[in-house]
């Protein structure tokens, strides 16, 4: 009686819903198909202009203009690429491309990183007028203060020469807005840790807050020697003789004949311009892709 008693309990127990058998799905997966779809076409579509270029840089101009074109070079020459390091003596220009370059990227790297400093970490009167001038200039497109700025480089006697292609880009408001916005998320108590302990502020700038900022600095870097690398239109005002051509201002002016442009010269010159920025790229871009996104959530 009291085993009958005892089991009546469990069998009014209700039986436990069973679950349907979990289906494959279907949306995530069409989902994720279509991105990549989209994503290997948007990728093609953007290669097709380089691989014309490189194709391009070793076939005949007579090949390069005839109807219907082909795609795979029908004879493949390097005449396009020895004429560069030949005849137009390409190691002066790509020199001139590189000093320019590096003291530029050098200058934004010192001067926007002190002036964010300052800007992030540091208080004086004025302050908040001064970052709203470095925003609004970066409102303000170049070709306003183009002519402003090559008569101030001629009054001051530096036309054709280094410092007038470097020294206008040595501090740029992407560059100071782009420091700062690093520099405000660097806590300050590590700061003010370091001058308590005696440090003095171009110290605590040098040893604690400069070695916190690879990310930015690579992508800084990044930004700063792309612009210098392809900047043509100053360039080519400021540099009056062959001897201080840069790479593009060479490219478009012994690429272009009186009768007609030689389009292998300037497709072999085009990949021996974009070779430097898509191995510079290559080696850096796990930096750059870290400054833009830890820069994008301060």
């Amino acid at each position: 009686m009291a085993l009958t008693t005892a089991a009546a309990p469990a069998a009014l127990t209700p039986e436990e819903p069973s679950r349907p058998p979990r289906r494959p799905q279907r949306r995530g997966m069409s989902g994720r198909v279509l991105t990549y779809t989209v994503l290997v076409v948007g990728l093609l579509v953007w290669l097709v202009p380089f691989a014309w270029m490189l194709l391009g840089s070793v076939k005949t101009q007579r090949e390069i203009l005839q109807r219907p074109p082909t795609w795979w070079p029908q004879e493949f020459t390097w005449d396009n690429f020895a004429a560069w390091f030949g005849e137009l003596d390409f190691g002066q220009f790509f020199g001139n491309s590189v000093l320019v370059a590096l003291f530029t990227v050098l200058g934004n790297l010192v001067f926007c990183s002190m002036v964010g400093y300052a800007l992030a970490k540091m208080d004086f009167p004025g302050k908040r007028a001064l970052f709203l001038v470095v925003m609004l200039t970066l409102m303000v497109p170049g070709v306003v203060t183009f002519v402003p700025l090559f008569v101030m480089v001629s009054s001051l006697g530096l036309v054709n020469s280094y410092a007038a292609l470097i020294l206008p880009f040595v501090t740029t408001p992407l560059g100071v807005f782009l420091m700062r916005q690093f520099m405000l998320g660097i806590p300050d108590s590590l700061l003010e840790a370091a001058r308590i302990d005696g440090a003095g502020e171009f110290r605590v700038f040098a040893r604690i807050v400069m070695p916190l900022c690879g990310p930015p600095l690579a992508t800084l870097g990044i930004l700063t020697f792309l612009a210098s690398w392809n900047n043509f239109l100053w360039p080519l005002v400021a540099a009056q003789s062959e001897g201080m051509y840069t790479l593009p201002v060479a490219l478009s002016l012994y690429s272009t004949g009186q009768n007609a442009t030689d389009y292998g010269l300037l497709l072999a010159g085009s990949v021996l311009v974009i070779a430097p920025i898509i191995l510079l790229f290559v080696f850096l871009q796990r930096y750059f892709i870290q400054g833009i996104a830890s820069t994008g959530l301060k």
